[in-house]
């Protein structure tokens, strides 16, 4: 399996949303989020998986990424926001995700904001790690 840089990862993850979201590349910076900023809806997060796995060779299975398990267990939320146990189980399955402006306030609706171009070039880095 081919080593990337970091940078050579953000190009490829760049040039990927590029294509999947028909945005400008100026527009995907690290900080940008997939829904908020490029205007991403579920159905591009599906094509954005694709590609991914087609641009780098790996595998990422459905809930890898956006790990509803913890989103949807009761066990984790009370009243839209997960509770301490919820943050840890979030931690735990999204090492790559910066969780702390999201920590502050952990409404479950909030969650896409985690999901910055920079999330997405931390998972990619972290898959091609696993898969070495």
């Amino acid at each position: 399996m081919p080593s990337f840089t970091k940078d050579e990862i953000f190009e490829k993850v760049q040039r990927t949303l590029v294509d999947a979201l028909s945005v400008d590349d100026d527009e995907v910076t690290n900080d940008a989020t997939l829904q908020g900023d490029l205007g991403a809806e579920s159905i591009d997060f599906l094509d954005i998986v694709f590609r991914l796995e087609k641009e780098f060779s790996i595998k990422i299975p459905q809930d890898e990424l956006m790990p509803r398990e913890v989103l949807n267990n009761p066990d984790y939320v009370n009243d839209k926001k997960l509770n301490a146990d919820g943050l840890a189980a979030l931690k735990a399955s999204m090492p790559y995700a910066d969780l702390t402006s999201f920590e502050s306030d952990p409404d479950i609706d909030r969650i896409s904001e985690v999901f910055t171009v920079d999330t997405i070039v931390n998972f990619v880095q972290h898959k091609l790690e696993a898969a070495a």
